[in-house]
């Protein structure tokens, strides 16, 4: 049986598989992990059948929009554990980092040029899909993209799935046959591949590998690389290591309070997990065996009601299935959108009746409008926005309860619509370690009415998509330890905003 169901591959160009090639490349882009990896599993199952041996090139660009000390280190982490894992592997890793915009160019055909087949990561979003794309345009041997970004294959579905209830439906009647594949948790365990000890001199010289102290953390090596040093590291460490403890500390101290306290933010019930599925550092299908094993659940307890109700298909406890619709329903649908639709981030993809609602309120007088710079300093006379805000700029991420009336209200401050989704991808994109993700994008046309229906009654500004005030979250939510963070005064002088 093939190492990847058929459903999650595809092939990017018409280039014959060239079996004098020296090795099987791997270029990891996205599923940026040594373990539970569709793609890895793809190559290393490919260099076995033509006994050649395996190149794993791991790049980071310096030229990639909102490109920051905050993302670099994090993706820089996650390269160092690697390094660490695949030592002792067969397989020959190589981690690049330019160090100019533009020194990159090259590497990938240099290698490619030497392979017997190049196998990728299919990723639906951001600049990937044309990346890939102009890559497999110029590659002379067999590209292949995996699919290894849910339990269900992006492709799996055939049309865009509108709300949430809709997924679910579908979930129901075909994710049950697609729950027996999962990438191997140890792929090289019982694999012998041959051996690549070194690239060529004149790739190694030109384009040599990250160096082992900017791996480690050196400040002062991510300091001279031209990115926005303005956005620093992050509280939060990148990488595997990192996010199995993540993932650890979730299912010992946080699932239990998941489904009652998740949306307080002073309870910090949430996984945490959502920087390192983004960035590949852990995958879906490791939180779900990891989830079942601590449930004791196996898919012998799903229901065959089809219903596209929330709670009861799974057959698991409470906590469980709620982690499970975030987990699977709602960050999948996501995916689905970014996989079917190229204008996934434009005010043209929000259903019809949200675009009517706005369109007709467009002009309705704003009662506070804000610049882009005044709501990235969080100088807005709100002051729970203000602390999620400054979460945002501090942290690398918000509280998930929070982040939909942060996008409320930015909608509310703007000038027009198309302004406020502006606005709300610049933030998010920088700031947040888990942005430029389908689930970011899914967050934000949330907002504006995306996956969601009508409501009532019909508003200022809002027209009938659903509203949301800090007067109802204050009295909703647990937020005095929250405010008392990130509300004050002081607070703002730290982050000189």
């Amino acid at each position: 049986m093939s190492a990847v169901p058929p459903s999650r591959l595809a092939t990017c160009n018409a280039a014959p598989i060239d079996p004098r090639g020296d090795y099987v490349l791997y270029w990891m882009i996205a599923a940026r992990r040594s373990q539970h990896n569709f793609a890895l599993d793809r190559a290393i199952e490919l260099a076995q059948e033509l006994e050649r041996p395996l190149v794993i090139l791991e790049a980071l660009r310096v030229g990639y929009r909102w490109a920051s000390d905050r993302l670099h280190r994090f993706v820089l982490d996650g390269m160092a554990d690697n390094e660490a894992r695949f030592q002792g592997s067969p397989a020959l890793y190589y981690p690049y980092v330019e160090p100019t915009p533009g020194a990159g160019i090259g590497l990938f055909a240099a290698l490619a040029s030497k392979a017997a087949a190049v196998i990728t990561d299919d990723f639906p979003c951001f600049f990937l899909p044309r990346m890939v794309e102009a890559a497999a345009a110029r590659c002379p041997v067999r590209m292949e993209k995996i699919d290894g970004n849910g339990l269900l294959p992006i492709r799996a579905g055939d049309k865009v799935f509108t709300t949430a209830r809709s997924l679910r439906y579908f979930l129901q009647k075909n994710l049950r046959a697609h729950l027996p594949f999962a990438p191997r948790a140890r792929p090289f365990e019982g694999v012998k591949l041959r051996a690549l000890t070194a690239l060529p001199p004149a790739i190694t010289a030109r384009w040599p590998r990250a160096s082992k102290t900017l791996l480690a953390g050196d400040a002062a090596e991510l300091a001279r690389l031209p990115i926005d040093h303005g956005v620093p590291v992050a509280p939060l460490r990148g990488g595997a290591v990192a996010a199995e403890q993540a993932l650890s500390l979730f299912l010992a101290k946080k699932l239990s309070l998941y489904p009652e306290e998740r949306n307080h933010p002073d309870s910090d019930a949430a996984s945490g997990l959502s920087p390192y599925l983004h960035f590949g550092h852990i995958s879906v299908h490791a939180v779900f065996e990891a989830l079942a094993q601590k449930a004791r659940w196996t898919p012998k307890r799903l229901s065959t009601t089809v219903n596209g109700l929330r709670e009861g298909w799974w057959g698991a406890p409470p906590e469980v299935e709620a982690f499970l619709d975030e987990l699977i329903t709602w960050r999948e649908l996501g995916y689905n959108m970014c996989a079917l639709r190229r204008d996934y981030d434009q005010y043209g993809s929000l259903p019809d009746w949200a675009q009517r609602t706005l369109e007709k309120h467009g002009k309705d007088a704003r009662p506070h409008v804000y610049t882009r710079a005044e709501l990235e300093a969080a100088k807005t006379h709100d002051p729970i926005w203000n602390a999620a805000q400054r979460q945002l700029v501090a942290e690398g991420r918000m509280h998930n309860y929070l982040r939909m009336l942060w996008g409320k209200k930015v909608l509310e401050w703007s000038r027009t619509p198309e302004e406020a989704i502006a606005i709300l991808i610049e933030l998010n994109n920088k700031y947040a370690l888990d942005g430029r993700n389908p689930n970011s994008y899914s967050g934000i046309f949330w907002v504006f009415g995306r996956y969601d229906r009508a409501w009532g009654p019909e508003r200022e500004i809002f027209g009938t998509v659903r509203y949301m005030s800090s007067d109802s979250t204050r009295k909703k939510l647990h937020l005095g330890e929250y405010l008392v963070r990130w509300g004050g005064a002081r607070q703002a002088r730290l982050l000189d905003v």
